[in-house]
Parts: structure tokens; sequence; C-alpha cells
């Protein structure tokens, strides 16, 4: 098989390992009240575990990173795979709280983050073309989880109880992560030593790890994909509850997420697409205006109707930008510290992910009213706008013309 028609193979072992592996870490939402009612452990104790894998998540996924750009991608997610599968079934026999926190917490999202970062440097250097899309793609794999690991756990929890369904998924990560993990190559470039090709194409590759870590790009990248996350965790995180206080029934506000996720998936691809003929800068700047007054258009919605619209626009613009970070740290850093690069953008979101669920709950404590969260998800997404706009793309390498 040639390069051109591998690199879709590797496009689709990355979404496959990311379904799989924040499926895997999401599954613990579905498990919730069944182990605090198995074991009886706190409900705030055992949801935790989530913060603690978020975290774990973000510092992580800079050193996974890191490793990749030194070994490849492939030993990483091997590695990973055989850790996710190996801290579920751990998971799954803990007799104490605080154990089951710090595996389920700091072991699954440490094994999660060594998807992420090294799937998405791996692709981004595999495409010249279409870079975008494949990008996205990948990223429409992972955001697959909610609608097919979600439901899957609530079938298999249904069936047994939760030590035995956490079991089932931990053989299911095993039996098709760590075979599809040994389909990961590294990009052709790196893997033929192509050092002055490389060269010809980024002006910044003689730039050391060091220099990319603390140059004003990297530092923009990081900034506002932390501010971006930032603006939309707290409207993903409390919009149901925000719904329920608008009167709405339960079940038609945890619908709400489904719409959300549905219009995310249409969105990743649409942005994917938009990003390869317009550039990924243009998009993601324009994108990240659009998804702050998303978030403002919550403000304004009251029967299900307008919640409907509401979270599939937001989905559709959030979930979209999410992949151009990866495109823009491609095409403005050094092929062989992607994953650093990378890795960097995914710690900084995660970041950001974690500000919303506490900031929310805090605003709704004090005023009773969530009104506020999206007010301020608002001024915090028009922050992210302004600094995307300070973004210049690296100049690119011209071959000097030989003298007559």
């Amino acid at each position: 098989m040639s390069n051109s028609q591998y690199r879709w193979v590797i496009v689709a072992a990355g979404g496959l390992l990311g379904c799989l592996a924040i499926g895997a870490m999401f599954s613990l939402p579905v498990f919730l009240l069944p182990i605090s009612r198995g074991t009886g452990w706190s409900v705030t104790g055992v949801s935790s575990a989530m913060t603690i894998g978020f975290l774990a998540m973000a510092f992580a996924s800079i050193t996974w990173g890191s490793l990749s750009d030194r070994w490849g991608a492939r030993p990483i997610v091997l590695i990973g795979s055989v850790l996710l599968a190996a801290s579920l079934a751990a998971a799954s026999w803990s007799t104490s709280l605080i154990a089951f926190q710090i595996i389920f917490g700091v072991v699954v999202g440490t094994a999660t983050a060594a998807i992420f970062a090294p799937m998405m440097a791996c692709v981004t250097g595999w495409f010249d073309t279409h870079r975008s899309l494949a990008v996205s793609l990948v990223s429409a794999g992972m955001g697959m989880a909610p609608m097919t690991m979600s439901p899957f756990a609530a079938w298999l929890v249904s069936a047994y109880d939760w030590r035995t369904a956490l079991q089932i998924i931990a053989v299911v990560v095993a039996v098709v992560m760590i075979p599809v993990s040994l389909l990961v190559r590294q990009a052709p470039a790196l893997a033929a030593g192509a050092a002055a090709a490389i060269s010809q194409d980024e002006v910044q590759s003689s730039m050391t790890t060091s220099q990319v870590l603390k140059s004003p790009l990297f530092i923009i990248l990081l900034m506002t994909n932390f501010f971006c996350c930032a603006t939309h965790s707290g409207p993903i995180f409390h919009t149901v509850s925000y719904a329920i206080t608008c009167g709405i029934p339960v079940m038609a506000a945890v619908s709400i997420y489904s719409v959300e996720g549905l219009a995310g998936m249409g969105g990743r691809v649409v942005f994917g697409l938009l990003g390869d003929r317009f550039g990924a800068k243009r998009i993601l700047v324009l994108g990240l205006l659009a998804q702050a007054f998303g978030a403002l258009a919550y403000v304004f919605a009251q029967g299900i109707g307008s919640f409907y619209a509401v979270a599939a626009l937001f989905g559709f613009i959030y979930a979209g930008v999410m992949p151009l970070y990866a495109v823009l740290a491609r095409e403005n850093f050094p092929l062989r510290m992607m994953g650093t690069v990378i890795g960097g953008t995914a710690m900084a979101g995660s970041l950001g992910m974690a500000t919303g669920p506490l900031a929310g709950g805090m605003i709704y404590d004090a005023l009773a009213s969530y009104t506020w969260l999206y007010v301020g998800s608002w001024g915090i997404g028009l922050g992210a706008f302004l600094i995307a706009l300070m973004f210049r793309p690296a100049p690119r390498y011209q071959p000097a013309v030989a003298a007559a």
C-alpha cells in the first residue's frame, strides 16, 4: 500500500484509538451511581476521580508528546493502550475510595493522554494536503465516544454489576486498541530521516525544543487553547442543569447533550474542509468569535426548541475549532517535535476544561442563576478570539536563487 493510501489508515487508527480511550475514561459518569450504591462511597468522592483524570491528562500530555518525538507514536500509543486496559481492570478491583481515585483518576487519565497528542502529531506528519480534514476526522472519531462507548457502558451496567462491566470494557480496550496501535507508523519524512527536506519546509527546524517552548507563537497557541476550552467547558458541564432550572423536563434536558454531540460531528468535518480551503488560522479566529456568541446565546434560550437550536450551533462551532490547533502546530513548528507542541496545547486545553465545572458551580451557588456563567463564557471567548488575532504564522522557507 502506498503512503498516499496508508495515511488514511493512520487516520482511521487514530479515530478508533481515540474513541475507545476517551470512551473508556468517560464511562465513569455512567457508572457513577452504581459505584456509589455498590460501595457506599459518596457521589462527590467517586466523581472527583474525573477531575483528577482531567488534571492527569493535562500534565501527562506534554510528557507523552515529547516521548513520541523521541521514540515515535507507535510505542507510546501501545504503552498507553496496555496501561489503559490494565488500569481499568485494576480500578474494578478497588476496595477503597482513595485507591479508586488514584487508579481511575491518575492512571486512567495518564493512559488516555498517551493517545491524543502522539496520534494528532503522527497524523499531521503524514499529510501535506487535506491536513485539516485528516486531523478533523481523527477528532471526529474521538467525538464518537459519547455516542458509542457511553451507551455500551450503560448496557453493561444494566446487565452486570459495575465491577464486571468495567472489566469487560478493559477487555474490549485490550482486544481492540493493542492490535490497532500496531498499525501506527512514523511519518515517511521522519522515517526516512529526510532532514534536508524538512529544513526546506520549515524555517524553524533548527530551533531547539527549549526555544520552541519559549517562543511567542507557542505561548499564544497555548493561551488561545486555554481560553477557548475555558469558554465552552462551563456550558458543556452545566447546560443540562441550566435547562432544568428553566423548566425543561430532566430527560429532555439530557437530550440536549446528544444534539450538541451530533452537531459537533458535523462541525469537525466542515471546519476541517474550510481550514484546508481558507487556512486554519483564519477559520480558527472566526470560529472563536462565533463560539463566544454561541455561549452567550444560551442566556436567551427558554423552551426546549431554543435549547436544541443553541446546542446544535454551539456544538457545531466548539467541536469544529478544536482540531485546528494541531494543524496550526504542524504549519508553524518542526515536525520532529510535533508531539511536544501538540502535547503542550492539549495540556492547556485540559486545564481550561477544568475551570468550567468549578466556576459554574460557584456562580450558581452564589447567585442562584446560571446567567453570569454564560455571560462570563462570552467574555472569555472574546479573549480567546483576541489572543488568536495575535498569532503570526512563521515565515516559510524560500530557497535562495543561485547567482548567475
